[in-house]
């Protein structure tokens, strides 16, 4: 099967499946409200968010979590407590499908990681 190439940020979503596309409609949404003069771009076949030519957060959606791709060190330093509960891996953030999305720190996440640009 020919590898799919994501041309925009609708796109992205979706292809992906029901449970998957509401959660990534309400990460994007917390990144747009947080930074809304980031540009939103596709790279690396995802969509990712810049600002003055610098890509600051991506995600991507997968089968049973959803992914903020954000987990720098003064990040986890910053958000230590609330990240507790998350899976944290080689700079990614996972966030279970199963949970409310958690609009408000993925929202403080993202206006933090856009006020280092």
């Amino acid at each position: 099967m020919p590898k799919v190439t994501f041309t925009s940020v609708d796109e992205y979503i979706a292809s992906q499946p029901e449970p998957v596309r509401r959660a990534l409609r309400q990460v994007r949404e917390a990144i747009r409200i947080a930074v809304p003069e980031a540009e939103e771009v596709i790279a690396y076949n995802m969509p990712r968010y810049k600002l003055h030519g610098t890509v600051f957060v991506h995600f991507a959606g997968w089968k049973d979590h959803y992914s903020l791709y954000a987990a720098s060190k003064s990040v986890l330093a910053a958000f230590k407590s609330e990240l507790r509960p998350y899976k944290i891996e080689k700079g990614t953030i996972r966030f279970p499908l199963s949970e409310p999305v958690p609009v408000a720190l993925i929202e403080r996440i993202a206006r933090y990681l856009g006020r280092m640009r």
